[in-house]
């Protein structure tokens, strides 16, 4: 795992929604589970036109809404 490590500013909003749904599990900070969001994100395979697949797509639209960006 990378030990190399840069801020990254999200809205003060954002950072309280994702406190709390992290409360009572294993995730330990806000940082620990924005790295693994994009972990998994970026873990899929992209199609080799670059785009992704309809199910990929869904994934990240769902994910994006549950961290607040979308509605």
């Amino acid at each position: 795992m990378d030990k190399e490590f840069t801020p990254v500013s999200i809205p003060t909003s954002l950072y309280k929604k994702i406190e709390e749904r992290i409360k009572g599990t294993d995730i330990t900070s806000v940082a620990g589970y924005i790295s693994k969001v994009l972990r998994e994100h970026f873990s899929g395979e992209v199609t080799s036109a670059g785009v992704f697949s309809e199910e990929e797509e869904e994934k990240v639209k769902e994910k994006l809404k549950a961290l607040g960006y979308i509605d």
